[in-house]
């Protein structure tokens, strides 16, 4: 709707996970490298947590887009599965063309697969999302999986994304063996008050705006204290912002709008809980 009016390309502040709209702020720059040192020196199992709405999936999309050729992954997203379904779908994901379907035949697959990609000279990553939502059954398949290995390294990096809750489930006493194999773990803080106001600009120049949309620096102070840096929560209340200067026919993004976007924000939250 408003996009037409100030020229934009597309919602510079979409709450998809779009890699395009990476911000590389502190926490995020420091996300990816850990990502990037885990994978490269084959570290074996990666732990990336974050609270809701701090841009885990978008780190992950992002650093999906950094590797190089001789790096193969599989994305696992929402992975509430049996165990067989958690293999099927790694399986899949790898584009093995599997004729079992049980899991040690799935499993004995999978090694083969991973040894002929080792001599090849490629790296296979497994990124799973939202892996809080692991039973720890699950968990300890992933370990099981993590254990594929050579003499000198693992044939297998994974990497468990999720919520601080994932932390609870690792500290849990029958995945002792799983934690002592996490050898990178990193926790995505919010955005530092200073990163916000270039965190709005990004988006806005990445979606085409070229200055003709403008947030006031009362503006962005609401911002900052509305969302306490999250960056879900800086798009929400960003792209309603920018609906409202449209109705308005106005390039400005001032505190009043800001002021109205709060108050119509929180009375929609209220009326979600009653």
């Amino acid at each position: 709707m408003y996009c037409k009016y100030y020229g934009l390309k597309e919602r510079p502040f979409n709450v998809t996970s779009d890699p395009a709209f990476f911000f590389s702020s502190k926490h995020h720059k420091e996300a990816i490298s850990h990502l990037l040192y885990g994978v490269s020196q084959r570290k074996g199992i990666i732990v990336l947590t974050g609270e809701v709405g701090t841009g885990k999936t978008t780190i992950c999309r992002f650093f999906l887009n950094q590797l190089g050729q001789n790096v193969k992954t599989a994305f696992i997203l929402n992975p509430t599965f049996s165990e067989t379904q958690l293999l099927e779908s790694i399986v899949k994901d790898f584009g093995i063309d599997s004729k079992s379907k049980d899991k040690l035949g799935m499993v004995f697959e999978l090694n083969n697969f991973l040894l002929k990609e080792s001599e090849a000279g490629n790296n296979l990553v497994l990124i799973i999302d939202e892996a809080q939502n692991l039973e720890p059954s699950l968990l300890e398949q992933v370990r099981l999986l993590s254990n594929l290995e050579t003499e000198k390294d693992k044939l297998l990096q994974v990497i468990l994304v999720g919520q601080p809750e994932l932390n609870q489930r690792i500290n849990l006493y029958d995945l002792r063996q799983l934690r002592q194999r996490i050898m990178v773990r990193y926790h995505i803080g919010p955005l530092e008050e200073e990163e916000i106001k270039n965190y709005i600009n990004h988006r806005l120049n990445v979606a085409g705006a070229e200055k003709r949309i403008e947030f006031s620096d009362e503006a962005i102070e609401i911002i900052s204290r509305f969302s306490q840096g999250t960056p879900r929560l800086i798009n929400m209340i960003c792209d309603r912002a920018i609906l409202a200067g449209f109705v308005a026919e106005t390039n400005q993004i001032d505190s009043n709008i800001l002021k109205r976007c709060v108050e119509e924000l929180d009375s929609y939250s209220v009326g979600q809980t009653a």
